[in-house]
């Protein structure tokens, strides 16, 4: 049947529901238990067995059943599924009729019933009493076995929450992250903080901003690109440990990499170095891991990645020699001829330099994806950090690391620059 035609039918029954007296739309609903309690309290039981104890659910219809002169639907709560069961008895005659009659797969409803097994250990509710809580005017996507148009899935989020349970278990996972995150940085002495999502200058990071207008100021003002510049402030006023979770923004391309908009964690602590903040993200990276999985090998693409400590550290330009076959510490003419020799592509806009831009390239075109366990990426050139200290005993590379992860970045960090002079030294021969 067309989704139209689905629709006025549904349409109808809200109508009866009304005309009957029943408020379709409640305001609000007691209920015991979830999906969850009533496999902790009631999951050993033996088949056909009566409990006595009576319950109140809620969540979505997500299947209907009708089997002779008795009915079994699947309610999904947040924490799983829980079967009703129904039939002239346990409802009234009816009744029964009634609800088999107006409800459909995607209302929300709560019941109240017995607790028991069906003869084949089924966990069960026998519903005595039906209250619906909200009509469900638009028929479910594919009803229960998933929304699978990938188009839809990212511009209906609510459609693609209601039909993939995977989907709801990434939102629960991120908020476990979060707080794990919280907690571990917490502990450790660091203070969280906000800083300014409008900005008078866009800084922090390399990028094209969002441009906002404020009426009052009359004035452009910027989304926040990264929050780096207002932290390090908070450092010079002495907190010396602090970090913020957030929302940044950024106007360029969109990819499995990068969104206009995303959170991100960052992360600033005085008296200590990149050495220091390895150490920080090894501790707190595993420790969310084993929040949410509750071991350090996790399974992802097909592939085991292992977080358990110490992680793997190599120096760029190691890295880059073994996987390019080049030897990347030649100057910049001298190793643009060994490429092309080897047939290997630059971009022509790279080829003018610096140096670093080239191996960078090399760094993301063939060795990220050989980084699949956690994997620190150490001292980068200098003509790429202008923020970070020079390496102790190799002054044109910087005490800076990337960490990467099944072949991803997922952070940066360095020995931050704090010698003014030389800071600005730098960012004047960046613009020659």
């Amino acid at each position: 049947m067309p989704e139209l035609e689905l629709i006025a039918v549904r349409r109808e029954k809200l109508a009866r529901l009304r005309e009957k007296g029943i408020n379709p739309y409640p305001y609000a609903f007691f209920r015991t238990h979830n999906a969850e309690d009533l496999r902790k309290n009631f999951g050993g039981l033996p088949p056909a067995q009566h409990t006595g104890v009576q319950v109140s659910v809620a969540g979505r219809i997500m299947a209907l059943r009708r089997m002779g002169r008795a009915t079994f639907a699947d309610l999904h709560d947040r924490t799983g599924r829980i079967q009703l069961f129904a039939n002239p008895q346990t409802l009234g005659p009816e009744n029964y009729e009634f609800w088999l009659d107006v409800l459909d797969i995607g209302d929300i409803v709560g019941a109240r019933g017995e607790v028991f097994t069906t003869k084949t250990g089924e966990l069960s509710v026998a519903v005595s009493e039906l209250v619906l809580l909200a009509k469900s005017l638009r028929p479910l996507p594919e009803k229960w076995h998933g929304l699978r148009d990938v188009e839809t899935r990212y511009r209906e989020r609510a459609l693609d929450l209601v039909a993939n349970p995977k989907a709801r278990e990434i939102l629960i996972k991120r908020a476990k992250i979060l707080r794990t995150i919280r907690n571990y940085l917490d502990e450790r002495g660091f203070i969280e903080v906000e800083t300014p999502i409008l900005q008078p200058v866009p800084g922090g990071a390399s990028a094209r901003p969002f441009i906002t207008h404020h009426n009052e100021l009359d004035r452009d003002l910027y989304l926040r690109i990264a929050p780096e510049l207002y932290l390090k402030r908070l450092l010079v006023g002495g907190l010396e440990k602090v970090y913020e979770i957030g929302r940044n923004f950024r106007n360029e391309g969109i990819s499995s990499e990068h969104n206009p908009e995303f959170t991100a964690l960052e992360a600033y602590e005085a008296y200590t170095d990149y050495q220091g903040m390895m150490e920080l993200a090894e501790g707190l990276i595993e420790a969310c891991v084993l929040a949410v999985a509750g071991t350090t090998r996790l399974e992802y693409q097909g592939r085991w990645i292992d977080f358990s400590r110490p992680w793997r550290r190599v120096p760029l330009l190691e890295l880059v020699a073994e996987t390019s076959g080049c030897d990347v510490e030649k100057p910049l003419p001298e190793l643009l001829r060994e490429l092309e020799r080897r047939g290997i592509p630059i971009p022509e806009h790279l080829k003018a330099g610096p140096k670093g831009k080239v191996i960078e390239h090399l760094l993301e075109t063939y060795a990220e994806k050989t980084l699949w366990d956690p994997t620190f990426v150490l001292d980068y050139p200098l003509d790429i950090s202008p923020l970070a200290k020079r390496k102790r005993d190799r002054p044109d590379l910087t005490e800076r690391f990337e960490l990467f992860i099944a072949g991803r970045e997922v952070a940066n960090a360095f020995s931050e620059l704090n010698d003014p002079e030389e800071q600005r030294e730098r960012f004047l021969a960046q613009e020659k």
